[in-house]
Parts: C-alpha cells; structure tokens; sequence
C-alpha cells in the first residue's frame, strides 16, 4: 500500500517548492525582471525570461503534483533550474548561495528520479493509460 501512496506525497513535496516560487514571482514581477537583468541581459529578454521562468515554474510544478505529464515537467523544471542555478547561485563564497546551489542540486536530482521512474499509480497519466487500456 505504500509504495502506492509514497509518490503522491513525493509528487507534493517536490512540486511544493516550485508552485510557490511561480507564484511569489508572479506578485513580484518587476523584481524578478529587475533580476534578470542585473545579469546583464537586456530588458525586453529580461521580460521574456520572467514570463518564462513563471511559465515553467508553474506549469512543471502543477505536472508533477497532478502526475500529468509528469515526466515531461519533470524535465522542463531540470532544463529551468541548471542556468537558473549557474546565473543566480554560483557565487560558492557566500554561504546562502552554497545552500541554494546544493538544494537546486537535491531537486534535481528527485526531478530526475521522477522523469526515470514516472509518477506512479495515483496520477493523471496513469489513469489515462489504464483508461486507454479499459483496466480501469
């Protein structure tokens, strides 16, 4: 019975970090874009990368919480997090950072574990698929 309930807590967890992040960038927007232009971009990429980073954010954390797609969202928030990681926290002298770069390491790592494994029993896409099937 747990293995059939582990992933939906899993699945929660995982996508908690990120549902909430989409949504604190989406009230602080002009933050956000203020940014991503500190790095030097300009800013009408700035304003694109914002609404993409909330875009991604959001739609890959509602994936893997659904288990819709999941695998896909999975790797939609890996693809996200490595430039995110390596423009935003790779200043390893400043302890802050050294905890925001290890923890973006430690989602990744359950993100790729989720792409690999899938979304198991309780999710969209497995019902779908048993639907598809007529097993449902």
């Amino acid at each position: 019975m747990i293995d059939r309930l582990l992933p939906i807590f899993a699945r929660g967890f995982l996508s908690a970090i990120f549902i909430r992040s989409g949504i604190t960038h989406c009230f602080a927007f002009a933050k956000t874009q203020q940014a991503i232009a500190s790095k030097g971009l300009p800013a009408g990429l700035a304003l694109a990368m914002t609404l993409g980073t909330i875009l991604v954010l959001l739609g890959g954390g509602f994936s893997v919480l659904l288990g819709f797609r999941a695998r896909w969202g999975a790797i939609a928030l890996v693809l996200f997090l490595i430039p995110a990681t390596l423009l935003f926290h790779l200043d390893l002298t400043q302890q802050n950072e050294q905890i925001q770069f290890f923890k973006n390491l430690g989602l990744m790592g359950g993100l790729l574990l989720l792409a690999q494994t899938g979304p198991g029993r309780y999710s969209i896409d497995n019902w779908q698929l048993r639907r598809s099937y007529g097993k449902w």
